[in-house]
């Protein structure tokens, strides 16, 4: 840790490493916070909080004003918990059956949307002798067609999972599949959907706490349909969900850094490195960077990306 920063070097003898903004975090999530009209912020810190590490970004987005934190995988909420983060953990995809027994050991809160997962959890719940329903989120399908409830399936689960003794719909959920393009017809008809669905649910019994659709995407863009809470990721990093779709205020989170390793003189008409696709028009000063693929630099970047030097962008001319 040095300052705010979380930081990943430099190493000894390769000086090229990672700074994350603990404060852009902070910062990200009051945004979001402020712009949502739901009560409730999720930041989604899964994929060890998109490269950024899981546990610090967690503290900094509670800090931030989240009161939800959201993860892909039981390991990745275990993780959160041995660290001492006590806060709501979602875990956003139902995970094989015999990951049950740890989903309630430690506390983390399950997505469920298949009837074998849901008998594994009441199992589980049965063999350990917990009191009470276990609290759980049942994901709806509404378009995306990746994990949750499939439509024609609604009712039949509604009626099931109402008549439990072991489970308790807390909360009623889906996802937007095109929820950062601007104007779409889709997203409303999700929208629409998941309304129809929510209001069956109730109909059949369920009495879920509170029910969230958006992402980073909708949060920004569909302010109607935030619901009762929103799930920022992308967004909580300072990124745009999709070109142009980013709320003011927000700030990356991360840099790479490095040092450059030379810096020489290439002479009018000379080219660099492979393929030899940058030319030297004129006399020109260029610095190594001793940094690539592994890093993250793709040479796609060459010719259009773009790094800080003294404070000034220079481009890059091949990685």
């Amino acid at each position: 840790m040095a300052g705010d920063s979380r930081e990943t070097g430099p190493p000894l003898h390769r000086p090229v490493w990672a700074e994350v903004d603990l404060d852009a975090i902070r910062n990200n999530a009051r945004v979001l916070g402020d712009h949502a009209r739901a009560e409730h912020l999720m930041a989604v810190v899964k994929a060890d909080g998109y490269g950024h590490g899981a546990v610090p970004v967690a503290r900094a987005a509670l800090e931030g004003g989240a009161s939800w934190l959201g993860v892909a995988l039981v390991e990745e909420g275990v993780e959160l918990r041995e660290a001492g983060i006590t806060a709501p953990v979602l875990v956003l995809s139902e995970p094989p059956a015999g990951a049950a027994p740890s989903m309630l050991a430690h506390d983390l809160t399950p997505t469920v949307y298949t009837h074998p997962f849901s008998q594994a959890l009441s199992a589980a719940a049965d063999a350990v002798g917990r009191p009470g329903p276990v609290d759980v989120h049942l994901k709806l399908d509404t378009g995306m067609r990746r994990v949750g409830l499939a439509a024609e399936h609604w009712d039949d689960a509604f009626a099931r999972l109402a008549a439990s003794d072991r489970l308790r719909v807390a909360a009623i959920w889906s996802h937007l599949a095109v929820g950062d393009e601007p104007d779409s017809d889709f997203t409303r008809l999700q929208g629409q959907r998941f309304a129809d669905g929510v209001a069956r649910a109730r109909a059949a019994g369920l009495a879920p706490d509170m029910v969230h659709l958006c992402n980073s995407g909708g949060t920004t863009l569909y302010p109607e349909l935030h619901h009762d809470m929103v799930r920022t990721g992308i967004a909580l990093y300072g990124l745009e969900a999709a070109p142009g779709v980013k709320l003011p205020g927000l700030r990356p989170a991360l840099s790479l850094r490095a040092r450059l390793s030379l810096v020489k003189a290439v002479h009018d008409g000379e080219t660099v490195s492979y393929g030899r696709r940058w030319k030297a028009d004129r006399e020109t000063v260029v610095g190594t960077v001793p940094a690539g693929y592994a890093d993250g630099v793709r040479r796609g970047l060459t010719n259009k990306g773009r790094v800080t030097h003294d404070g000034r962008r220079v481009p890059i001319e091949q990685p």
